[in-house]
């Protein structure tokens, strides 16, 4: 015997109301027709599933048995159902989403959480990458959309939305051996003799500028390999304040103190996608979701 969407509900509906009045109800459907397809399912399946006295019927142990499963089945049938209604509404088959490596993932990772519970069966792809690759794949439509820091021009064919700013702060190895770490106070204008750490493209030049000091330079890909390279006094780096402060607070690094400029460089955040390639439902309620405030 193979259980059927309809038998799992009969069987979960009498096992949560205790009756097969009870369950007729909650299903909108005659007593009768409720007992008797409990009957023939016990038939098929050769033992009983509940056991009657009174008006109440009890799960036999068999039945305790197949309820874990039964559960499952059921919420994956539901799950089903909402899929394929959101399908028709727009709903994307795919939903690919790229991130700049240098930026801070929290508060992306918390609205791609939200999208992913309000469409569990939605298949979701996050890549992250420096922002000139990952501008490039956007445009090349690679991924549908991208958070990523505002360009000084923007592009006909782009779209975008506004989500925030991040400030980036200069910081060294609490271990680094130079006058960045021992000075009280310092001009930016120090950090020119000293090696810069930056999160680049390997494949494309820097477009960007805007965080780029030291004509001496050596660069990674992300953001994780960034962190540590300072940590193990490599080089300083513009790293996410949100990223930076909890690593003062444990002594890795320090941030530095400079007397002619604030150390803070705050740049706006986009998300930012192809007019061609607009979002659907999903992408759609991650952009909501992104809003400031």
């Amino acid at each position: 015997m193979t259980f059927s969407s309809d038998s799992i509900s009969l069987f979960l509906a009498v096992i949560d109301h205790g009756s097969f009045s009870a369950a007729a109800r909650a299903l909108r459907r005659v007593p009768s027709a409720v007992s008797m397809g409990i009957g023939h399912l016990e038939a098929e399946l050769g033992y009983a599933l509940f056991e009657r006295r009174a008006r109440q019927v009890f799960p036999t142990a068999a039945a305790q048995a197949l309820l874990p499963q039964a559960r499952l089945i059921a919420e994956q049938l539901k799950q089903i159902d909402a899929h394929a209604a959101g399908l028709s509404e727009g709903l994307e088959t795919r939903l690919s989403i790229g991130i700049g490596a240098e930026i801070d993932s929290a508060r992306l990772m918390q609205a791609i959480s939200a999208v992913a519970r309000h469409y569990p069966l939605l298949a979701i792809e996050v890549v992250a990458a420096p922002h000139d690759d990952i501008i490039r794949q956007m445009r090349r439509a690679e991924i549908d959309l991208c958070v990523a820091y505002g360009e000084l021009e923007t592009s006909l064919q782009e779209d975008f939305q506004f989500v925030g700013t991040e400030t980036l702060v200069a910081v060294v190895s609490a271990h680094h051996e130079s006058e960045l770490l021992a000075a009280e106070t310092l001009r930016l204008d120090d950090l020119f003799q000293h090696r810069q750490i930056v999160i680049a493209s390997r494949e494309l030049p820097l477009s960007n500028f805007r965080q780029l000091i030291a004509p001496t330079f050596w660069r990674t890909d992300n953001l994780a390999t960034a962190v540590n390279m300072v940590k193990s006094g490599l080089g300083w780096a513009n790293l996410p304040l949100a990223i930076a402060e909890p690593l003062r607070r444990d002594g890795s690094v320090r941030i530095l103190p400079f007397s002619n400029v604030t150390n803070g460089l705050k740049l706006p955040l986009y998300a930012r996608w192809m007019k061609q390639n607009p979002p659907g439902k999903a992408g759609q309620e991650l952009l909501s979701l992104l809003k400031p405030g």
